[in-house]
């Protein structure tokens, strides 16, 4: 088993596909109501779908870099602006905090092994 594919809701469709675009993201589908963008590095993809009664969500999405400060000074030059900036966290993850255009919050962060092999992992 693999997880391959999220799909979120959006209020507006040609703004997310901008601020996943900005990303990284690549668009491979699009249509009125959905869009389909594939995650660089890997098989996964993450859809958007159109839903102007969206309810607001605390789900967090996660977007991880091996080279976290300088891929969000890049995005802050395009614009974008974080709720906080890189920070070490206790749990050993480095991250950042944006929210998309439809208020869902971001993640982009570091790890490293400590995300698959963290000292208190159980065995």
């Amino acid at each position: 088993m693999k997880l391959n594919q999220i799909t979120i809701s959006v209020k507006d469709l040609a703004l997310a596909i901008s601020f996943y675009q900005k990303l990284g993201l690549h668009l491979i589908v699009k249509t009125e109501q959905y869009a389909r963008l594939i995650v660089p590095g890997n098989e996964a993809t993450f859809s958007l779908h159109l839903n102007s009664q969206m309810p607001s969500s605390e789900t967090v999405i996660y977007f991880e870099s091996d080279d976290l400060d300088n891929w969000v000074a890049d995005l802050q030059q395009q614009g974008l602006q974080f709720r906080q900036l890189p920070i070490d966290q206790t749990w050993l993850w480095r991250e950042a905090y944006l929210l998309d255009p439809s208020g869902n919050i971001i993640c982009l962060y570091f790890a490293g092994q400590n995300r698959l092999n963290p000292p208190w992992r159980i065995n």
